[in-house]
């Protein structure tokens, strides 16, 4: 891909398949995921202004954009993108916040239509040529997402059933003997107040990560193999095509698969966050 790296190194060396210097293939690194900071603060090297702050703010701008452009004029009888709009907002209303929240769903259907552009956004810029980069996959995204949707969850449960009402029913499940709960509460402590929340994130970030390092493996892959001046003469020149275009075409069905992967990990999270919030409202089973 274009911000990969071993690609670039790859094509200033010449370096490809059935050459006879000997060169090898260099497979994508974690490095793609370290963009060079082009304004650093705090210690050097940990943190600074990177790529992922530009790809962010453009995600930000694309759902925006989208909501905008097919709301701003809103009839009785919807144009095409008022439908589309339509069709996300009733399909997050009737598969996601009234099927895990209930009849009080429709009041937290903006927040989660919101997240779900926003998410879907910030996983498609690893599409989008010149950025290439999902944002998600940087932890700190979805960790600021989840850690958003776990206040949410406290303070939801809390109003709804006060303090002590809330934390004895995600730490004391109804009908367990007095004499487990010793062994019982850690447990749902470790559950509900740690593992959940690093799920809900790690979830998004590893699918993404995942996805783009493998989508990077095929570009770097198709364009070392793809010699059809080989030296070695051309019957091998023939063949190193012959595997390039093996490598393009996996390549093509594994971003339209990801991009179906894009959409289905914004819609995990914001189910998640709608099953979580219905659960703080209905409080102790």
């Amino acid at each position: 891909m274009g911000a990969d790296v071993s690609v670039v190194a790859a094509s200033e060396e010449g370096c490809h398949i059935f050459n006879d210097f000997g060169c090898g293939f260099e497979a994508p690194t974690t490095s793609l995921f370290f963009p060079t900071p082009w304004l650093e603060f705090g210690l050097p090297g940990t943190s600074g202004l990177n790529k992922y702050y530009l790809v962010a703010v453009v995600a930000l701008l694309v759902a925006a954009a989208f909501w905008y452009f097919t709301t701003r004029k809103a009839k009785v009888v919807p144009g095409r993108g008022q439908s589309m709009a339509e069709l996300l907002v009733g399909f997050l209303r009737d598969q996601v916040t009234r099927t895990a929240i209930g009849k009080e769903g429709d009041k937290y259907l903006p927040l989660m239509v919101t997240l779900f552009l926003f998410i879907f956004s910030m996983n498609v810029m690893g599409l989008i040529p010149g950025l290439q980069l999902p944002v998600t996959s940087n932890l700190a995204f979805p960790a600021v997402l989840a850690i958003i949707i776990f206040l949410l969850w406290n303070y939801v449960g809390i109003r709804r059933h006060g303090f002590g009402g809330h934390f004895k029913a995600r730490l004391v499940p109804g009908g367990v003997p007095a004499w487990i709960l010793p062994v019982v509460v850690p447990i749902e402590a470790l559950s509900n107040f740690l593992i959940r929340p690093a799920t809900h994130m790690i979830r998004l970030f590893a699918t993404m990560f995942a996805g783009h390092l493998l989508l990077a493996l095929f570009a770097a892959a198709g364009f070392y193999m793809f010699n059809p001046t080989s030296p070695m003469g051309p019957l091998f020149g023939a063949i190193s095509v012959g595997y390039s275009g093996i490598a393009l075409v996996g390549f093509l069905v594994f971003t339209a698969f990801e991009l179906f992967i894009m959409a289905v990990q914004a819609y995990v999270f914001v189910l998640l966050s709608s099953i979580y919030i219905g659960e703080a409202l209905e409080g102790a089973h």
